[in-house]
């Protein structure tokens, strides 16, 4: 067993009979033994013989067999490389086919590219040659043009020499002629642009203007009044006239220093005037004194008495003509100072119409424009009503009723945009609303209605007069009526030193002179008439 790893390639058998052998030898003694190692050995040696030539015989066997695997793997082999082979030449001529497709086509192109570079290239030499050759023309064109622009020069300086020395006028002159006759043309053409223009404004403005001024007026339509300055108060009898001065002219003095007004006695039979700035205190002398009148008891006491009585009256018929106007309206949260005062225009006048009977006109337009125009039409009618409010209390406070209306509505509570548009309807401040701008408008609506307001004869005579100078300041005009009472004004011209255009610049120049220079209630139409009249007889 010691020994059988150095024969592990032997035969089992052998391997087994040599480890029996070895274990007999070793059960003997030395001499045995000795004779045992040596058939040991030779059995051994003709044991390894065996094997060698057993192994030379496998090792044959598999060398033969390597021999054939190794051709078998080596044919394999050949077989697999030449199919390699094949394939990738087939890939490679392939490739170079595709390759030497698109090098053909390639070639293709650029012969066609540099064929077409060709036809350029001839293009642009032609465009160069046939350049250079209009270049040379332009050059000889340019020239001849030169002498002749020298030429025409020359002659034009003669032919103006000439017509200098044949119409005896310089170059100045005729220069000045022609701007004088193109300043006519151009005037002319100013005047027909000018007309045309305010043809299709007016026609625009009017259309508009006709259905909102109209539908406002027809839903409005307030009576006319006519002017009070003072009070005439009749009387029962001349025999009255004493008792009304009293003794030492005592019941006078009481009247006037109770009621703030002058009482007027004159040679007028059975009458006598009484007169005061304030037109309610004016009204509280007049019905006091005839109250006094019908009683008959005429004294001072007596005459305090009634006064006062008759000022409580007055104070509860303000509040309530006030109050009444406001519920016609239909305007709520009014303060009770602001109703007084509004009360107190019932007996307030201006060129003789009744105040509060204008404002609450006013009101009535801006509320029907108002609801046309798409705006508050309850802040409207407020505003119209509010607008002549300072006339209330002007006769007590320095400045224009309009920005005394303005503050008396701020004290009282009133918002800044009714306050504001009060203020500038006259334009005394700065207009910034659309509700300022419709007061100025229906207050000019209201004044300007025919009859509404009166003038004196004397005021009346002077306005006329000043509109037809206006008119006759114009050269070219032959004469000016105003007509319509001074609503407007008709001028005549001469028809060969106006124009047609020329009227209608005229016509405007003359309007714009009039409201630059004279203050008038609603608007001046202004009329240039030019007519040209030829006659004959026929004999």
């Amino acid at each position: 067993m010691l020994y059988s790893p150095i024969f592990g390639a032997i035969p089992p058998f052998l391997s087994n009979l040599f480890n029996l052998t070895l274990q007999w030898c070793t059960e003997r003694d030395v001499v045995q033994n000795v004779a045992a190692a040596a058939t040991c050995f030779f059995a051994g040696y003709a044991i390894k013989t065996l094997i060698d030539r057993g192994a030379a015989k496998d090792a044959a066997d598999q060398r033969a067999a390597a021999r054939r695997d190794a051709d078998s793997v080596l044919k394999e082999a050949r077989i697999e490389a030449k199919e390699v082979v094949i394939k990738a030449k087939d890939e490679f001529e392939k490739t170079t086919h595709e390759r030497r497709n698109e090098q053909q086509k390639l070639e293709e192109r650029l012969e066609a590219r540099e064929l077409t570079l060709e036809r350029k290239s001839d293009t642009l030499d032609n465009r160069s040659s046939d350049l250079d050759r209009r270049d040379q023309k332009a050059r000889a064109d340019e020239e001849r043009a030169r002498q002749e622009t020298a030429r025409v020069e020359e002659l034009r300086q003669k032919q103006i020499h000439e017509l200098e020395r044949i119409a005896g006028l310089s170059r100045d002159q005729a220069r000045d002629q022609i701007l004088s006759r193109l300043n006519s043309e151009l005037e002319t053409e100013r005047g027909t642009l000018l007309r045309r223009f305010q043809d299709e404004t007016r026609q625009e403005l009017e259309r508009e203007g006709r259905d909102i001024m109209v539908t406002a007026m027809e839903r409005y339509a307030g009576d006319c009044a006519y002017e009070r300055t003072t009070a005439t108060i009749p009387l029962p009898g001349d025999e009255m006239k004493g008792r009304i001065i009293g003794r030492e002219g005592r019941n006078i003095r009481a009247l006037e220093a109770a009621t703030g007004v002058s009482v007027l006695i004159d040679d007028t039979p059975e009458a006598v005037v009484i007169t005061c700035f304030d037109p309610v205190r004016r009204e509280i002398a007049r019905v006091a004194l005839e109250r006094l009148i019908a009683d008959g008891r005429i004294h001072p006491t007596r005459i305090e008495e009634m006064v006062e009585k008759v000022t409580k009256e007055m104070d509860a018929d303000l509040q309530k003509c006030g109050q009444e106007v406001i519920e016609r309206l239909r305007i709520a949260g009014v303060k009770p100072a602001l109703v007084k005062n509004l009360g107190r225009l019932k007996y307030r006048y201006s060129f003789s119409q009744n105040v509060l009977a204008h404002s609450e006109e006013v009101a009535g337009f801006m509320g029907a424009i108002a609801a046309q125009l798409g705006l508050d039409e309850q802040k409207a009618r407020r505003i119209g009503l509010f607008h002549d409010i300072g006339k209330a209390v002007d006769h007590e406070i320095e400045g224009s009723h309009a920005v005394i209306g303005m503050d008396l509505l701020k004290r009282h509570g009133e918002d800044d945009e009714t306050a504001q548009a009060v203020g500038c309807h006259h334009e005394d401040i700065e207009c910034n609303s659309l509700y300022g701008a419709l007061a100025k408008i229906c207050d000019k609506l209201s004044a300007s209605r025919p009859g509404a307001r009166s003038e004196t004869t004397e005021l009346y005579i002077k306005r006329l007069e000043q509109l037809e100078a206006i008119g006759l300041s114009f050269p070219g005009v032959d004469s000016c009526y105003a007509i319509q009472a001074g609503r407007e004004l008709r001028v005549l011209v001469v028809p060969e030193k106006i124009s047609e255009s020329q009227a209608a610049v005229l016509a405007r120049d003359a309007a714009q002179k009039i409201e630059k220079e004279m203050r008038y209630p609603g608007q001046i139409k202004v009329t240039v008439i030019r007519e040209t009249r030829a006659s004959d007889l026929a004999k």
